[in-house]
């Protein structure tokens, strides 16, 4: 076997840990199962890429796992990583290709001693994601944001490595309701198993919070802690790393202080876009529009029109549908530039309707377009709104009273003690909330992201 050479680079990866996360990567020498919780921006993932990058070194399994909600978000977080991701530690040693038909990081050079590592990514959101890995055998398995993961996929996943030589689990996540399974079956089950001693392989676990992160500075800590609310469970959550249950109001700060978000006009000069969310009628549920306006980009989200027709399933015809929205659109066109109505993002579980909705429209000779929404998963929804919220880049003009209202009134389900989900049984008006949401849902990326740019505009 050729000798270990030390390897020559022309850059070095800037780590700067502080004592706390030192003394967890430490222990992830000797620990089996590493376990990272704690808020957004605290440093885990750069944790883990590091332990595991090192014990990818000297590991004898050749084939290994990394994965995330999905694939891209794989080779992103853990792949990428801002320039301290798996492919930086190994720059000059690797390459992306494909292995057996997978997304892989193919490693060979002198940190490996010239023996081929393949790291393996995947996504796991899904609930059959688990059948792109069933049938392989992994040595170590890196991921992050594990409560993300599908059960199925956890469970696996863990069934792949049972035959590894060097088995080492890294896993990273932001806290979660605490009757999570994610906690019940796994994590606290562990803690609570190495505390008794029964735990064999070694059991390692660190908390950690924004301030814990050296490599941040205090002002954008300051930043970043502004984006939330401090009354929702993301606050808590996110920055001061709990983990909470949701309940009680959804979106607290509105329907305490509806006045603050209502607004009489908007600067039409301003409007990027104007986009239309459609949720259709099905059993006890009505059809609502809800039209938003993008204000300079991404600065500022607007909600600028609605509509609810009344009639559940059965009790109101396509046609009906058909000649409401294009009496809202044709209202939307009489107020606001036409040209800037973009799209209109329909529930994609009426395919019959939105076929028959898009011929209407072009009958009509409306110049929008017709798309199936794009389903962000729900609380990423009520997320991203909460955000806009806190951050004063979120306004509804006062003739909307069904956006006004369902804000108002969407509460967390109190029965659901397990996970995140908000009530829906009739009580709460959800169908304006979908239709709201799927206007925007599409661009959360980049309506977050354009929080970030306003904060850095004002420090420049």
């Amino acid at each position: 076997m050729a000798a270990n050479k030390q390897v020559k680079r022309k850059k070095t990866i800037p780590y700067k840990f502080g004592e706390k996360h030192k003394s967890y990567i430490r222990s992830c020498r000797d620990s089996m199962i590493n376990v990272a919780e704690g808020a957004v921006r605290a440093g885990k993932t750069v944790d883990h890429i590091l332990a595991f990058c090192t014990a990818l070194k000297t590991t004898r399994d050749k084939i290994h796992l990394a994965s995330a909600s999905t694939v891209g978000n794989a080779k992103i977080i853990l792949g990428d990583c801002n320039g301290f991701g798996i492919e930086h530690y190994f720059r000059n040693q690797c390459r992306w290709g494909k292995y057996k038909g997978n997304e892989a990081l193919i490693i060979k050079g002198p940190d490996t001693n010239y023996r081929e590592r393949i790291v393996i990514f995947t996504g796991a959101m899904m609930e059959n994601s688990f059948k792109s890995i069933r049938g392989n055998s992994y040595g170590m398995w890196i991921a992050t944001e594990i409560n993300l993961h599908a059960k199925s996929f956890v469970q696996e996943a863990f069934n792949r490595t049972i035959a590894a030589i060097d088995r080492k689990i890294f896993w990273d996540l932001n806290p979660d309701n605490p009757k999570s399974w994610i906690y019940t079956e796994y994590i606290d089950k562990y803690a609570a198993q190495n505390e008794a001693g029964t735990f064999l392989g070694g059991y390692n676990y660190g908390h950690f919070t924004i301030d814990d992160n050296v490599n941040i500075t205090d002002q954008r800590k300051a930043e970043i802690k502004s984006q939330y609310d401090t009354s929702t469970i993301w606050y808590k959550r996110d920055i001061l790393g709990l983990r909470i249950p949701a309940e009680g109001i959804i979106f607290e700060s509105f329907a305490n202080n509806t006045v603050a978000y209502i607004v009489d006009s908007i600067d039409k000069n301003r409007i990027t876009s104007i986009q239309i969310g459609i949720d259709f009628g099905g059993n006890k549920s009505k059809t609502v529009f809800v039209a938003t306006a993008f204000m300079e980009g991404f600065r500022q989200l607007v909600v600028i029109a609605d509509r609810k027709i009344e009639g559940g399933k059965g009790e109101i015809s396509p046609e009906t549908i058909y000649s409401e929205f294009i009496a809202f659109v044709k209202a939307l066109y009489q107020r606001f530039n036409p040209i800037l109505i973009k799209v209109a993002w329909a529930d994609n579980e009426n395919q019959t309707v939105i076929n028959g909705l898009r011929f209407a429209c072009q009958k009509a000779r409306l110049f929008l377009k017709i798309a199936d929404c794009y389903k962000a998963p729900r609380n990423d929804r009520i997320s991203a709104l909460s955000s806009l919220m806190a951050q004063g880049r979120f306004y509804v003009m006062k003739n909307c009273s069904n956006v006004i209202g369902s804000l108002s009134e969407q509460i967390w389900d109190p029965k659901i003690t397990d996970r995140d989900e908000r009530l829906d049984d009739g009580t709460c008006d959800i169908d304006t909330a979908d239709a709201l949401e799927y206007s925007f849902s599409k661009f959360i990326k980049p309506l977050l992201a354009a929080g970030g740019e306003i904060n850095e505009q004002r420090n420049n």
